[in-house]
């Protein structure tokens, strides 16, 4: 007679518990514009293939001047007609270290002005913006002003003289000076973002919110009872343009103990992915 093994204990690791974890920002978070635009304009810049000669004042262009230039293969001399840029007397181009040659033209600069007056131009937005709140009822108000402005000046015929303006403008940046920008502010950018601003938190899990509001301090535990939140985004050119979709975000707990996380990073779809979390309790 037979009889059959006892069966074998098996044993299943409960699910881990689902959180979601919120992290405010500085104003930093809004400076991503800036940097990836600079290292797009060096990147043209650098594209563009020009270059840019440091002259004295009372430099000289002249056209088509017949010259003495290198032949074809780099081989004998002989003349042609060339533009050429004539230094004043006693006047020297840069040369190079050691030497009493002239310095080869290295500077890579674009012979667009526009790259420069763009870039520029983003720069002064971002700084305006992520010091100058415009919220609520005065976003609507500044959408409506830029707009009529818009509207008018293309029925009084403005935007003619404007443009004139702009290309009076000419602001040149070399592609080193674009990326020397780019790679240090996306430096800060990114030690700040996953770095430093993740030293403060907002852990919420099942039926339980965590905090550390500084860095050192420990955490405080609160049941997510009754706890009310507000999501502020009414600033519309930080929040929604900028900040693509973040936001300030309130909590306040059933204890009246009131938090503000500034700066957060899509907080709409935070607040939802909260809301169902916190509705759900576990079940033994």
């Amino acid at each position: 007679m037979s009889t059959a093994p006892p069966p074998v204990p098996t044993t299943t690791q409960a699910p881990q518990p689902e959180e979601v974890r919120v992290y405010q920002h500085s104003p930093l978070y809004y400076w991503w514009p800036v940097w990836l635009v600079a290292f797009i304009m060096g990147g043209m810049t650098y594209l563009d293939g020009g270059r840019a000669v440091i002259v004295p004042p009372g430099t000289e262009v002249v056209r088509n001047p017949v010259v003495q230039v290198k032949g074809p293969q780099g081989e004998g001399k002989i003349f042609e007609a060339r533009d050429v840029i004539i230094l004043p007397k006693d006047e020297r181009l840069p040369t190079k270290a050691g030497t009493d040659q002239p310095e080869e033209p290295r500077l890579h600069m674009a012979r667009s002005k526009n790259l420069g007056v763009i870039f520029s131009i983003l720069l002064l937005l971002t700084i305006l913006i992520t010091n100058v709140s415009v919220r609520g009822v005065w976003s609507i108000v500044v959408i409506v002003t830029i707009v009529l402005l818009v509207v008018l000046f293309a029925l009084f015929d403005w935007w003619a003289t404007i443009a004139e303006w702009f290309y009076l403008l000419r602001i040149h940046i070399n592609a080193a000076g674009y990326l020397f920008i780019g790679v240090v502010l996306f430096i800060l950018w990114a030690v700040n973002f996953y770095v430093f601003d993740r030293r403060t938190y907002l852990i919420f899990t099942t039926g339980q919110l965590r905090v550390r509001e500084a860095v050192g301090q420990g955490e405080k535990v609160f049941d997510t009872t009754n706890m009310v939140f507000h999501k502020q985004q009414n600033d519309f050119f930080r929040h929604w343009i900028w900040g693509l979709g973040a936001g300030d975000l309130e909590i306040i707990t059933a204890k009246g103990e009131r938090f503000e996380w500034h700066n957060v990073p899509f907080v709409g779809h935070k607040v939802r992915k909260i809301e169902d979390l916190i509705k759900t309790r576990e079940v033994v």
